[in-house]
């Protein structure tokens, strides 16, 4: 709140926002007719992965930069070992079998395992007690005693997506398995058999879920494709004939009419396409489309992106969600803010189809796991990650050390998107002089629907206080609401 008051116009903050990943605040500039003018989404920490890997040797960044999250580190594991993988002359069709498949598997544990920690821990409070529900029912907490059926199929969906996280890498959080070129350990068959003792039971519950985000979407029509609902090109990873894929793949570009820009775009040549903007207010930079500039050419990235994108999804139960949710508006995409819950759903059925077909592939058991070619100095691993299309792009010298780092995570392409939907929220629900915490709420909910990493660190449970100030033109305290950090609500 260090701005002041300008040209007659009012100013809300919300610092921080809650329940999501690392900290951020909203501000909001408003005329004396109550008219939002001004709508900014800050990130107000600052992390700088991207320098202080450089002056490290290449090989040590799988590890290394999968400590930027505590939920998807294997995106970034992932990503990373892609990039490596290159400085030994190796692209993705070059590694072996086994270490693709391997590779496969562990990045769809971690897409189900992160999504079912943001549907169930963080998103369906909002979704099942509603958005404007007491304070006291929207949290897990709250979850566990009204739905506990559902609530511990989430903790055992996550807890599965885990296991096969530390089948892989030794641990459930932040292990290793990536070396250039590879893998650095078969799956033994005890290991593949004890993962296959539960996988029928994922597929259930992930279509049960799937079901549940369905009806109550559709119960509260047209508010929740309405509600936070903005127009914008989109972004993924497809494979060749158009189908989904959260490992490897080109990147398409998609209108907000569905037209293409590009289509299976080599993502090593991603900087031809997309810049980055850089703003004072933020430390998360702007990503667009060059061609179509700042102004137009932002884009949305994420579950919502990548079904809106794919021409076909290749689990059968996954593709017959996807269908349905094709139809959904009757448009050629689905712009639904909270239809990100909806994609969410279906790609966590994929992923647990996925897994299930994985596991019955000897393949997987193999022990040819590393393959090498010509070294090269340049490095560029491009993964979709549970929130989107994740970039890490490395260059080193003739020592094998780092000399030149950037990195374009999920939470990064939506800023944007955010930022325009928080406006939405805003034009509809802030009443201008009487702040109330449902209000609020209504502003978190539609970020939070993007699943944001703000800090691409851990999730935050909505355990951090709260201060919103409503200032009139004089720069005078109109109104102010509090939250604790134990939820209690003050003036």
């Amino acid at each position: 709140m260090n701005d002041t008051s300008t040209n007659g116009l009012k100013r809300v903050v919300i610092d921080p926002v809650t329940r999501v990943e690392g900290h951020g605040k909203v501000t909001l500039l408003m005329d004396e007719a109550n008219q939002i003018k001004q709508v900014r989404l800050h990130i107000v920490e600052f992390r700088g992965f991207e320098k202080f890997i450089e002056g490290r040797p290449y090989w040590e960044l799988p590890v290394l930069v999968q400590r930027l999250c505590g939920i998807c580190p294997v995106s970034h594991h992932l990503a990373a070992g892609k990039a490596i993988d290159q400085f030994v002359g190796v692209d993705p069709e070059d590694l072996t079998p086994t270490a693709t498949k391997l590779r496969r598997l562990l990045h769809f544990g971690q897409v189900l395992q992160s999504h079912a920690l943001h549907f169930f821990h963080l998103a369906s409070p909002d979704l099942l007690f509603g958005f404007d529900s007491d304070i006291s029912m929207r949290n897990v907490v709250a979850l566990l005693d009204t739905y506990p059926e559902l609530a511990l199929h989430g903790v055992k969906m996550r807890k599965y997506g885990q296991e096969v996280i530390k089948t892989i890498t030794g641990k459930r959080v932040h292990g290793s398995a990536v070396v250039p070129g590879g893998m650095n350990r078969p799956m033994l068959k005890a290991e593949r058999d004890y993962l296959l003792e539960d996988i029928d039971t994922m597929i259930v519950w992930a279509e049960d879920a799937l079901k549940l985000v369905i009806s109550l979407h559709n119960a509260n029509l047209p508010y929740h494709d309405q509600f936070a609902t903005i127009r914008s090109n989109y972004m993924s990873l497809t494979q060749p004939d158009g189908a989904l894929e959260l490992y490897h793949g080109g990147l398409r570009f998609r209108r907000d009419d569905g037209s293409t820009l590009h289509d299976h775009f080599d993502y090593r040549n991603y900087d031809k396409l997309i810049h980055e903007e850089v703003k004072s207010w933020s430390y998360m930079k702007f990503p667009y489309l060059q061609e179509l500039g700042p102004e137009t050419g932002w884009y949305r990235v994420g579950p919502l992106a990548r079904v809106n994108n794919c021409d076909s999804i290749s689990t059968p139960k996954a593709e017959a969600a996807r269908v349905l949710f094709k139809a959904h508006s009757g448009e050629a995409m689905v712009h639904s803010t909270l239809a990100f819950h909806w994609a969410r759903m279906i790609e966590t059925l994929h992923c647990a189809e996925s897994i299930k077909e994985l596991l019955h592939d000897p393949e997987l058991l193999g022990e040819d796991l590393v393959t090498q070619g010509e070294r090269r100095f340049e490095g560029i691993g491009v993964i979709e990650a549970p929130r989107g299309t994740l970039f890490h792009h490395y260059q080193i010298d003739e020592n094998d050390i780092v000399t030149k780092a950037n990195l374009i995570v999920s939470t990064t392409s939506n800023n944007q998107a955010m930022n325009e939907s928080v406006r939405q929220v805003a034009n509809s629900y802030l009443n201008g002089r009487e702040l109330t915490e449902p209000m609020l709420n209504q502003i978190e909910v539609a970020i939070r629907a993007y699943d944001p990493c703000l800090s691409c660190a851990t999730h935050a449970l909505g355990k951090m206080p709260m201060q919103v100030e409503l200032l009139d033109v004089d720069g005078q305290l109109v109104d102010q609401l509090n939250k604790r950090s134990d939820g209690v609500i003050y003036r």
